[in-house]
């Protein structure tokens, strides 16, 4: 199993960038009279419609006053309404985007609440509802097999696997712990159960943060990780018995900036992975990279370079330079990847595959 995760690597033998294969638009972007912070942009598509969420506050990353916003199009991603609230901040907590899941008729929005002037950062995950994309249930906290609810925050793209059960991973207390978790409830808002998983504790958080997953030709399911070592690698889990436990994490040699990726499969199984492999802070340039066999990801699409890069327009707390947290959704023939431009502005590019 350890050879397999050495394994994991990136070629960069093909790399394309043109025009009739990538487009990008942009879903917000600040003026003096909106909010000035945007970031974790997330999509799902339902009933004919794109739906974009982000978390967004007038100046500063996880203030007291961030709440989560969404927007729609109705032309697949070409346009975007103005955004509006989905969930506010309370007198106890503020919220972020947990991200989507869509059964059926139904369209469930996670929101992640963090508790205000807590010594130790940490949280826990609720979710609403809606059949219509106007009309949103009341805020529910999403529960554990045993019925309690989930003291942690869920990452945000949970996958969906071929049987049905649904895997992914929460940050959980005290502090932001990470372990991948699975249900088998088809709604994804209970029955979670926390896998077997070792991870490397650093006191107020494990080595490894928010990972993201795909699935290998022979079942066996990857989770890359976030590694806050400051390797520049990514760290990556295997599972082979559906999500329920775990290798100990180990050095890919892909390259990273120590940031929030993405990853995932297109319907005919091939993976992708998307980031910024830069090997520094350097949050670009943002690429696309995809692989037939899971492990070794041999092409790879340009998606924002540094060129592109705009100055950062706006001041406050951690508003860090570069594409920040992409999420990727594929619709209708295409990859739409959504990601936070230096933390103020909100973009999707297009990829046609």
């Amino acid at each position: 199993m350890k050879r397999l995760l050495l394994l994991l690597t990136t070629a960069l033998i093909a790399i394309v960038s043109f025009s009739e294969t990538v487009k990008t638009v942009t879903v917000f972007k600040a003026t003096e009279q909106s909010d000035h912070y945007a970031n974790q942009a997330v999509l799902a598509a339902f009933k004919g419609r794109l739906y974009c969420m982000w978390q967004s506050s007038p100046k500063d990353e996880d203030a007291d006053d961030t709440r989560v916003v969404y927007s729609v199009s109705t032309d697949n991603g070409l346009s975007w309404s103005t955004p509006v609230t989905l969930a506010a901040p309370s007198s106890e907590d503020y919220c972020t985007s947990g991200g989507w899941l869509v059964l059926g008729d139904t369209l469930t929005a996670y929101i992640d609440l963090w508790q205000k002037s807590q010594d130790v950062r940490g949280g826990r995950t609720c979710f609403i509802t809606t059949t219509d994309g106007v009309h949103w249930s009341n805020l529910q906290p999403v529960l554990m097999a045993d019925g309690t609810p989930m003291d942690g925050i869920l990452e945000q793209d949970p996958y969906t696997l071929n049987d049905g059960r649904i895997v992914g991973a929460a940050h959980f207390q005290p502090g932001l712990h990470v372990c991948p978790v699975y249900t088998d409830d088809p709604t994804g808002h209970g029955g979670w159960h926390k896998a077997q998983f070792a991870s490397e504790d650093r006191g107020k958080q494990s080595r490894e943060l928010e990972p993201s997953q795909y699935v290998r030709p022979d079942g066996s399911i990857v989770m890359l990780f976030r590694d806050q070592s400051s390797s520049f690698r990514k760290l990556a889990a295997v599972s082979t018995d559906r999500g329920e436990t775990w290798t100990k994490p180990a050095l890919t040699d892909y390259l990273d900036s120590r940031t929030k990726q993405c990853a995932g499969n297109l319907p005919d199984g091939t993976a992708f992975m998307v980031s910024c492999p830069s090997g520094s802070k350097n949050r670009w340039p943002l690429v696309l990279q995809l692989s037939q066999d899971g492990v070794t990801f041999d092409h790879t699409i340009m998606l924002r370079s540094e060129e592109e890069l705009p100055p950062r327009r706006y001041e406050g707390r951690y508003k860090t330079l570069g594409y920040s947290y992409p999420k990727a959704l594929y619709h209708n023939g295409c990859l739409y990847i959504g990601y936070s431009v230096n933390k103020e502005d909100v973009e999707v590019t297009i990829v046609r595959l």
